[in-house]
């Protein structure tokens, strides 16, 4: 039997147990870090179609508050 492990799936538990923590306990190297956890994260599922999905509703909701301002 063989075991495989997602990367983007294991990010994403990193990154969510991460940001369970208390903020006053981190120190800046600390929030450098999970910044960069969840910089990789956003590189490995951007190909996907999940990814794709997740930008094309962040462009759409970008969209409706650009022209609910009036801009």
């Amino acid at each position: 039997m063989e075991l495989t492990i997602d990367v983007g799936v294991l990010l994403a538990v990193v990154i969510f147990v991460r940001a369970r923590r208390k903020p006053l306990a981190r120190s800046r190297s600390d929030a450098w870090l999970t910044v960069f956890l969840a910089l990789a994260f956003g590189v490995l599922i951007a190909p996907t179609t999940f990814g794709q999905g997740v930008f094309h509703v962040v462009g759409q909701l970008a969209q409706g508050i650009t022209q609910s301002t009036g801009r």
